[in-house]
């Protein structure tokens, strides 16, 4: 760590460690407090604040010269992991457009529209999110699953896009918490030392009641939505490219080939419907191009974040928070904030889960917490930032596939706030209870 940030002791001063992490407030000042100033989240485009704060990020970088802080910003956005997101994102790009230009967007929004009545599209596409991201374990794979479909949903009389995919982007983050095979679940329950089991039992106190409350409540906000004529001359051979999709995401196949084979589906149909290869390049072109401000934002959040690493931001971070803790459940709020914070500096729920693990397990063996609490405490603080950022993948993707702003789904992201609050009242009033009897005697 750079000797000019740190005390004798090693520890980061508050005025270095504060100028580490200004490179979120100069984001967050530049896109969210303006948007919300001018009451337009589409007058500030999120890239432009990106790179304002990422420029921000470079200058303060003390210790280094130019050359190493940009190397420091490239390395982490040219990082394995943000490459293969951009590989993800080129090919839902490509499938999204290719499967609306074919009509498979249509033929599926129609064959749903038979069999579920229009008042209850909202809470059928939240259930559907929910039920794929906990069978795949991913919320990325459910958004690219779904969007299409949330954005023709938001498309008919009386519908709300930018609330069609708030509600997948919900259920999506339900089964990145939940689901057994989650890389978020993997890295919770191994820092934390507890069987993915246990943790399953103990996180569902805490996520399914807030999934059964949003659940209701898109049931009754959508009791008054009018009746939808549904059209008669989509092919309904051509939902297979989404039925596909689906059904490979829940076997547990890997995005990338998902994706893969969903393009080649649709290529199948378009051809065999009139379409002429050529016609499909361009389809297939459009939406790679379509991601095109999509990984622009990507490559500068993950820049700036690395930056914000290197110079000490998320070390900061961890040295303040741990520092006041005191009594269960303000360790509980501590383990909570600490990932969520860590979250918004980072944008990954997993990498936020991984760097703070041992630090939480720590807090939780002084004060008694089960590991399964901390566990799930970990787990479900992180989705809830990843999924209220406007600048996580999963809500760039979704947005992006929707041609909206990042800040346009923000007022309907329900069950992210609902989930909250259940989150601060297991830790007010302790429960699970079983696990703090167990906690009891491990603590005597």
């Amino acid at each position: 760590m750079n000797e000019k940030i740190c005390d004798e002791s090693g520890r980061i001063s508050p005025c270095s460690g504060a100028l580490a992490l200004s490179p979120v407030v100069v984001f967050l000042v530049s896109y969210v407090a303006v948007s919300l100033l001018l009451g337009d989240f589409y007058k500030m485009p999120v890239s432009v604040a990106l790179l304002l704060a990422s420029v921000w990020a470079v200058a303060i970088f003390r210790g280094r010269t130019l050359t190493e802080r940009i190397d420091t910003f490239s390395r982490a956005a040219g990082h394995a992991n943000i490459l293969y997101m951009i590989w993800i994102f080129v090919l839902a790009g490509a499938f999204a457009s290719l499967a609306k230009s074919i009509g498979s967007v249509e033929a599926t929004v129609n064959l749903a529209l038979t069999v579920f009545p229009a008042g209850f599209l909202l809470p059928t596409l939240f259930f559907a999110a929910c039920f794929i991201s906990l069978s795949i374990g991913t919320s990325v794979g459910t958004v690219v699953a779904l969007t299409p479909l949330a954005v023709e949903f938001g498309g008919l009389e009386g519908g709300n896009v930018a609330f069609c995919v708030a509600v997948i982007l919900g259920g999506a983050f339900f089964g990145d918490n939940l689901s057994f095979i989650s890389d978020t679940t993997i890295a919770a329950t191994r820092s934390q030392g507890c069987s993915m089991a246990d943790k399953f039992k103990a996180n569902a106190w805490i996520v399914i009641p807030a999934a059964v409350v949003t659940l209701a409540l898109y049931t009754l906000i959508g009791i008054n939505t009018p009746d939808v004529t549904v059209a008669e001359t989509a092919n309904p051979w051509l939902v297979l490219p989404y039925v596909l999709v689906i059904v490979l995401a829940v076997i547990g196949i890997n995005v990338a080939l998902v994706l893969t084979a969903g393009i080649a589906s649709a290529l199948l149909l378009g051809v065999l419907t009139g379409h002429t290869l050529i016609d499909m390049a361009g389809f297939a072109g459009s939406g790679i191009d379509s991601m095109g401000d999509l990984i622009i934002v990507t490559l500068l959040a993950a820049g700036m974040l690395g930056v914000i690493k290197a110079a000490g931001g998320i070390d900061y971070l961890l040295q303040v928070l741990t520092s006041r803790v005191s009594g269960r459940r303000g360790a509980q709020a501590i383990i909570s904030v600490l990932v969520g914070v860590v979250n918004l500096c980072t944008a990954n729920n997993t990498v936020a889960i991984i760097t703070v693990g041992s630090i939480s397990r720590s807090i939780a063996t002084r004060f008694g917490i089960d590991p399964r609490k901390s566990a799930s405490l970990l787990d479900t603080a992180s989705c809830i930032v990843q999924a209220l950022i406007p600048y996580g993948a999963q809500t760039l993707l979704a947005t992006s596939l929707a041609s909206l702003s990042p800040g346009a789904i923000f007022p309907y992201l329900y069950y992210p706030w609902i989930l909250t609050l259940s989150l601060v009242l297991s830790i007010v009033f302790l429960y699970p209870r079983r696990l703090n009897r167990r906690d009891a005697r491990q603590g005597a």
